[in-house]
């Protein structure tokens, strides 16, 4: 269709000739209401920025030689981190000869990463960088929203458990009387 014509039926329908790909062999045009269409874009812009979710990196930092209650506090933290929706860094840092020793650092990774394989998975596995050791973990699920008396995650499971167990103990009561 020749230009001419394209611009009277664009102004015969009140509407404008937007050009839609200028490289092709013959240019394609297209009628439309210009302004409408920037607005419907521009909403759909917003809309996506809206529904996209920003991802937060929570660092926990390690020794090699940890005490156990320091361990299950660091892994705590890690835990809170991970049903939050964050994802978590973990850092062990290594002083004088304790670099020497790596894999210190690498089993006590490994044992953090099975001990939160329920709430997360192991993004990037531990690598040494000079004299730290790091690892990311990532959440498996959508962070739950709680209110103030709400369980964790891990008060849930213990829940579940004991009615798995008060269950058992229901059924074989039954079944010796």
């Amino acid at each position: 269709m020749r230009i001419e014509d394209a611009l009277r039926l664009a102004q015969e329908a009140e509407l404008d000739l937007v050009e839609v790909a200028a490289q092709a062999r013959p240019p394609v045009c297209k009628l439309m209401d210009y302004g409408k269409f920037k607005y419907e874009s521009a909403q759909k812009a917003r809309e996506s920025r809206r529904n996209q979710q920003l991802t937060v990196i929570k660092e926990q930092k390690l020794r090699p030689k940890i005490d156990t209650h320091d361990y299950e506090t660091k892994k705590r933290n890690v835990v809170r981190f991970l049903e939050g929706g964050n994802k978590v860094k973990v850092t062990i840092m290594f002083r004088g000869r304790e670099q020497s020793r790596p894999e210190l650092g690498y089993r006590l990774l490994q044992r953090l990463a099975k001990d939160v394989e329920e709430l997360g998975v192991v993004e990037a596995a531990p690598k040494q960088d000079g004299r730290n050791m790091t690892m990311v973990i990532a959440p498996t699920k959508k962070p739950v929203k709680r209110g103030p008396g709400s369980p964790t995650a891990s008060e849930a499971a213990a829940a579940e458990a004991d009615a798995a167990e008060a269950a058992v103990a229901e059924t074989v009561e039954e079944t010796t009387a």
